[in-house]
């Protein structure tokens, strides 16, 4: 596949503190590319700048060919953008909204409807109403399809459904794979770790720099370490626990479990033995699957030393 996107060397600092720092990667066209990482590890400040909104401190960008700072105003025409917070006219109403863009873009709904129809017309049944008055997935329906509505080579998504249910989550996800049929190139930014694997590649990102970038599969296959899922009737002492228990290599809340790995051969009796002298009762200890989720943790432990 073509590379589409092109990011070098990209560094941002405000003040003291650095927002960037030295982030490279690559990006095909017709990707759908993740950038994974907690709230304040530099998402939404690479999103920024690759929507031409804010200048890099060094480095570069290229999009289709199309530098981001000198040829911004062409960027600004094939790209689509929907901010992590809610953007649109709040007291316009949702068909106001999107012919409000469309004109932006001298287009009109009627002439992209076939890219847009299958998001727009779950709200289109409430084109009259202010977009101020939706829910929460309905706004989202909406900022997409008003991203979406010039037919954009490059939709930049900054974590589009934080703050949404559980099943406009998942619904969101399924439209983001229908486009795909289009060729639009997609980055979508999410602190979701479950959101990762329905990406072509990601970059797990924290404190400002890319850890890794790889195929979601690719990454988990590479967690080396033997994973065990434990409970006991008391999870927060639980934790506790197995972070001081000789030999422990790491311990992760995850759920109802704690996700845990030890530096050697681990004995599961001993282990039981010990966390009922802690005063620990309903023990499980039982083998488990890693998830990108793991792989995240374990890479910053690396990095933590």
């Amino acid at each position: 596949m073509n590379t589409g996107i092109q990011i070098q060397n990209i560094s941002k600092t405000y003040g003291d503190v650095s927002a960037l720092r030295d982030v490279s990667l690559e990006i095909s066209e017709g990707e759908l590319f993740g950038i994974i990482g907690p709230d304040g590890a530099g998402k939404s400040t690479l999103f920024r700048i690759l929507a031409t909104l804010l200048l890099p401190g060094s480095g570069q960008i290229s999009i289709f060919g199309l530098d981001v700072v000198d040829d911004y105003k062409q960027v600004r025409s094939i790209l689509g953008y929907m901010p992590g917070r809610f953007s649109l006219y709040q007291d316009l109403t949702v068909e106001e909204n999107i012919n409000l863009f469309a004109s932006l873009f001298d287009t009109t709904v009627e002439e992209q409807y076939e890219l847009i129809k299958e998001i727009y017309s779950q709200i289109e049944p409430f084109k009259n109403r202010r977009a101020g008055q939706l829910s929460g997935g309905m706004k989202q329906k909406l900022a997409l399809s008003c991203a979406l509505v010039h037919k954009p080579k490059l939709l930049i998504l900054d974590e589009p459904t934080t703050g949404v249910d559980p099943v406009s989550r998942k619904e969101f996800w399924v439209m983001l794979a229908r486009l795909k049929k289009w060729g639009i190139t997609m980055i979508v930014s999410t602190p979701y770790m479950d959101e990762a694997i329905l990406c072509d590649r990601v970059a797990l990102i924290q404190d400002s720099r890319i850890m890794k970038i790889d195929k979601p599969e690719s990454i988990v296959s590479e967690f080396s370490d033997h994973l065990f899922g434990i409970k006991s009737s008391n999870k927060h002492q639980l934790l506790i626990d197995l972070r001081t228990y000789e030999g422990s290599k790491s311990a992760f809340a995850f759920g109802s479990e704690v996700h845990y790995t030890h530096h050697n051969r681990l004995d599961t009796a001993d282990l039981r033995a010990y966390l009922e002298k802690m005063g620990h009762s309903e023990i499980e200890i039982y083998d488990t699957k890693p998830t990108i989720e793991d792989c995240f943790m374990d890479l910053m432990q690396e990095k933590n030393g």
